[in-house]
């Protein structure tokens, strides 16, 4: 299996994780559901505190991952080792840019579509950006850079699909960890067996199993790596829940895995962390009126001209 920087043993591992957590935990209260366990008609959404710091937060991941897809070649001096991290530092580029505008303009498409308006959601641009880098993660170092450029077009679309599908199926996920890690990391190996070039493959392991689309373009057809691509998604899979899902019921069972409901509605800050991690209180109304007498009573004293002194 290539698997170079992780699409499918780091990313895919812990966002099968998230989504079995997410399913035995349940959704947050108002999400889907009320207080007393009615339906609601409708999903409610909860708007993040600060898109700002998201943004922020997106970029630090993405220059990260010029240390993590580059810096799984593990060595630079070595012949030949350069030019394979540098093509993943392009190819890891292109794979971030077009998830970002392919998930913005989709979100985009399919709002107008839906409401006759037209929005630009900057939650789509930046989740796209992250699933672009996650399914870039397995075959950055074995992909060409027009197919890096196609890996992460379709990386959009695939974080729209499980963002919409988890809502449907009333997962709660408060932040696309399960469409970005998850969804992308089984594409991101999915498309490793579509695109693997046979240079590149050769250069950076030294065998023959090269991409789907490049046997099929020789006449060959094989679908060896795609197939191992396949099977190693299913292990991992399998291999999570084999391990997580006793660990969460367990947690589950002993009534550690969630808290109760008035913490919930409190929030952890204040419920676990002594305290609001932001003061939004502000002055007290008290306050206020005595500043507003306060400036009320004050005198403006405008000095006099010289002229007016001597007169």
């Amino acid at each position: 299996m290539i698997d170079f920087a992780g699409s499918g043993v780091v990313h895919m591992t812990g966002g099968i994780t998230a989504l079995y957590a997410a399913k035995i935990l349940g959704p947050r209260i108002g999400r889907f559901y009320d207080a007393d366990g009615n339906e609601l008609p409708e999903p409610v959404s909860f708007p993040p505190h600060s898109v700002a710091l998201q943004v922020l937060g997106t970029f630090i991941l993405w220059v990260g991952w010029y240390g993590f897809n580059p810096g799984s070649t593990l060595g630079i001096s070595a012949a030949g080792y350069g030019d394979i991290a540098a093509l993943c530092a392009v190819t890891t580029t292109l794979a971030a840019a077009a998830g970002s505008v392919s998930a913005m303009f989709t979100d985009m498409v399919l709002t107008r579509m839906k409401t006759g308006e037209t929005m630009y959601d900057i939650t789509m641009c930046m989740n796209g950006a992250l699933s672009g880098l996650v399914g870039i993660t397995a075959g950055c170092s074995v992909c060409e850079p027009w197919a890096a450029f196609v890996i992460g077009i379709v990386a959009g679309w695939v974080y729209i699909f499980w963002s919409s599908l988890l809502v449907k199926l009333k997962i709660d996920d408060a932040v696309d960890a399960i469409p970005v890690h998850f969804g992308n990391g089984m594409w991101g190996c999915i498309a490793t067996g579509l695109f693997a070039s046979p240079g590149l493959v050769d250069q950076a392991y030294g065998t023959s199993n090269y991409g789907w689309f490049y046997n099929w373009g020789m006449g060959s057809g094989s679908g060896k790596l795609l197939a191992i691509e396949i099977c190693g998604v299913l292990f991992i899979i399998g291999w999570v829940g084999l391990i997580m899902i006793p660990y969460f019921l367990l947690l589950n069972a002993a009534g550690l895995f969630r808290v109760d409901a008035l913490e919930e509605e409190v929030g952890l800050d204040i419920s676990h962390h002594k305290g609001a991690a932001y003061d939004m209180s502000g002055p007290s109304e008290e306050a206020k009126e005595k500043y507003e007498i306060s400036t009320s009573q004050r005198k403006l004293v405008v000095p006099a001209d010289d002229g007016e002194e001597n007169a």
